[in-house]
């Protein structure tokens, strides 16, 4: 909102009234709410409600986590993904069919999203970041115009997200193969051992020389 105001020469001033800096210029009003995030929709409430300004007039911009550096969305209407900003907007206004400008910040590594925006951003998203802004500030004439079909489509086309390098992975250390149980060498049984007993087979002159011992007769 600063570099639009700036590049059309619009003077953003402190508005006790609406809590929030305003600039004017013809049918233009930027408003930049000066209370917390998730009361945004006080000055966009009061602002619009006064000048009779209707939802589908109104653009609002804003970061998008689901969008890395460099991206730059235009879109009208749809859910607020969490954004409380976009919710008090969403319940002050009474609907959900406001524009919206939606510039991407990437989502953080663990940190929670309210931490994570209020940082300085790394040098190289922040490039990304800007060259998203001033692409987006190429069709605001587009925008005030009406064509917001025509800008959606050119802004949508000139896309350049960042593209992070995913970072090598560290080399685990290698688990120790369990040893392999040495085989045994193991010598065949001679022959005679591997033989079992046969039983003895009953010879017919044993037997009869055991009957003629029990009986004691002679032949």
């Amino acid at each position: 909102m600063e570099r639009l105001a700036l590049a059309r020469g619009i003077t953003l001033k402190k508005d006790n009234h609406y809590q929030a800096l305003v600039g004017k210029e013809g049918g233009l009003w930027l408003v930049m709410p000066q209370t917390f995030m998730n009361a945004s929709g006080r000055a966009v409430q009061m602002l619009a409600g006064f000048f009779k300004i209707p939802p589908d007039e109104i653009l609002v911009v804003h970061d998008e986590l689901d969008f890395a550096p460099g991206t730059a969305r235009l879109k009208q209407g749809g859910g607020i993904a969490g954004h409380n900003g976009l919710k008090d907007i969403s319940q002050r206004l009474g609907t959900h069919d406001y524009w919206r400008l939606r510039i991407g910040v990437g989502r953080p590594n663990g940190d929670s999203g309210a931490d994570y925006v209020l940082e300085k951003p790394p040098a190289e998203e922040r490039e990304a970041i800007e060259g998203a802004i001033a692409r987006a500030l190429e069709h605001v004439p587009l925008m005030l115009a009406g064509d917001t079909q025509g800008a959606m489509q050119k802004l949508h086309s000139e896309d350049k997200p960042l593209v992070k390098k995913a970072e090598p992975k560290k080399a685990e250390p290698k688990k120790a193969e369990p040893k392999k149980a040495e085989a045994k060498k193991v010598e065949p049984k001679k022959a005679e051992e591997t033989k079992k007993a046969a039983p003895q087979e009953d010879k017919p002159g044993l037997l009869k020389g055991l009957l003629k011992g029990l009986t004691g007769r002679k032949k």
